[in-house]
């Protein structure tokens, strides 16, 4: 089976991690063995034939976000961990807005916060409602 771009970047930094004799198993112990290094390696970046593709997919989305956020032994190693933990907490704290189109208008609050609202109100129905259903459900907008 073919990889794409993201999976090929993922398998190339756990075998580069190997090599370096930084790759971990599960049980934090090093891995010696190149067989198990590419097993990691396939596992990590949701190329392995023995998940379902389901399973491939979540596996490959755990792996990118471990890798945005620094937690993995090549960023630990030149101590970009707690640089990129900083910078997350700093995007996750201020509320963001969407917009759309070349205009770049703002569209009011994102379908999140407006379940976060519904949720807070008691809003039956409200996991199988859209965007525009929750927000005329808060009233006006959701504002």
């Amino acid at each position: 089976m073919r990889q794409s771009k993201g999976q090929k970047a993922t398998t190339e930094r756990v075998m580069h991690e190997y090599k370096k004799g930084e790759l971990e198993s599960g049980s934090g112990q090093k891995v010696k063995s190149r067989k198990q290094a590419i097993a990691i390696a396939l596992s990590e970046s949701g190329s392995s034939n023995r998940k379902s593709p389901k399973k491939n997919r979540a596996t490959l989305s755990k792996t990118k976000t471990k890798e945005r956020t620094g937690r993995t032994a090549e960023a630990r190693k030149e101590g970009r961990s707690a640089q990129r933990r900083t910078l997350a907490k700093g995007a996750a704290s201020a509320p963001r807005r969407r917009s759309t189109g070349a205009s770049g208008r703002v569209t009011g609050p994102t379908k999140t916060e407006l379940m976060e609202r519904a949720k807070k109100r008691n809003i039956t129905g409200r996991s199988r409602m859209s965007k525009g259903e929750l927000q005329r459900a808060l009233g006006g907008g959701g504002r």
